[in-house]
């Protein structure tokens, strides 16, 4: 029965995409405001077809420029994250070769760093400040990689430079950056064991078909957004001691929701 109704969902989802993506393309090409609302749109329905459902504790703040940290634990976080309001993300160079996947994240905005190239980690910076300074909200994962959902692995504070950077070469007097807490707790209206987070986490290691299908399949997932309080990052701000301080905020909060 699952499959059926899974089958159905994919179908669903089809037919809302084949309507949004010539519709963002355009948008996206045109300039128009439509390209900043239409993936909200997008990934709210995604999210209804896989029947993924979202609580969200606290609220973004309206300062800009806006900077968003939060853990890392699937590619389900990116349809997650963006239902919640106009938002670009920063991706592995990989990410935009992927089929289909690469081309929502190209459509999201989205900033490609390749990692293995210093210079190119430098531009992308630079497009990343660029975009913090034209009042973007941006969403970089510190982590760097995904994990099982209910650990945080170290935050790596070599992006965080951007927001220095939209100081430097964007004339921001400061940035806001906030940590995001992503938890995953319920699968079918049970809790999630450590048996069950490979279900809902992936790190790479699982081809991505076989665990999108577990997604549709699963019976249900409720997951549970915190938003942390915001740091402001100027001129005299340790990106490495912000690094640690938003790393601590999104662990402190995990562990909350995990664990009440």
């Amino acid at each position: 029965m699952r499959r059926f109704v899974a089958a159905l969902a994919i179908a669903r989802l089809a037919a809302v995409t084949l309507v949004a993506l010539p519709t963002q393309m355009l948008a996206v090409r045109r300039g128009w405001r439509l390209s900043r609302r239409l993936p909200i749109w997008w990934h709210r329905n995604a999210l209804a077809a896989m029947g993924v459902r979202v609580s969200v504790h606290g609220a973004p703040v309206a300062d800009r420029p806006l900077l968003v940290t939060p853990n890392h634990v699937s590619w389900l976080d990116i349809p997650v994250i963006a239902s919640l309001m106009p938002i670009s993300f920063v991706a592995k160079s990989e990410v935009a070769t992927w089929p289909l996947f690469g081309l929502f994240a190209k459509l999201q905005r989205s900033v490609f760093v390749d990692r293995t190239r210093r210079t190119a980690t430098g531009r992308a910076t630079g497009e990343l400040a660029g975009r913090l300074a034209a009042g973007d909200c941006m969403v970089l994962f510190p982590e760097g990689t995904s994990s099982t959902g209910d650990v945080v692995l170290p935050f790596r504070s070599a992006l965080l430079g951007a927001a220095r950077a939209a100081i430097d070469e964007g004339g921001a007097t400061e940035v806001w950056v906030q940590p995001l807490t992503v938890a995953y707790t319920r699968i079918a209206g049970m809790p999630i064991g450590r048996a069950e987070r490979p279900r809902v986490g992936w790190t790479g290691d699982v081809d991505l078909p076989p665990h999108l299908w577990g997604i549709f399949t699963a019976g249900g997932i409720d997951v549970e957004i915190v938003w942390g309080r915001a740091r402001p990052f100027d001129t005299r701000t340790d990106r490495k001691a912000l690094a640690v301080d938003l790393e601590s905020a999104v662990r402190a909060d995990l562990l909350g929701v995990l664990r009440p």
